[in-house]
């Protein structure tokens, strides 16, 4: 019997932010120093950066910490 595929919770909303502020993951990367595929597991919310890296992708784009995560209250 084939395993159930286990469901993505989202986390972050890195790639919502990319595409409002019309900024590559390639360019991201370069500015992180992380690599391409890197930022794209994190849009995916296949992996989670850690909180300081969270924190230097803020500063990079210039926004609060908070709009690259989901919110878990309306």
């Amino acid at each position: 019997m084939p395993k159930a595929k286990k469901e993505r919770i989202r986390i972050n909303r890195l790639k919502a932010v990319l595409a409002e502020m019309n900024i590559a993951h390639k360019e991201l990367a370069e500015k992180v120093g992380m690599t391409a595929n890197s930022i794209t597991r994190i849009c995916n919310n296949e992996s989670q950066p850690s909180l300081m890296t969270l924190r230097e992708i803020a500063l990079i784009l210039d926004v609060d910490i908070r709009e690259l995560l989901v919110a878990t209250k309306s």
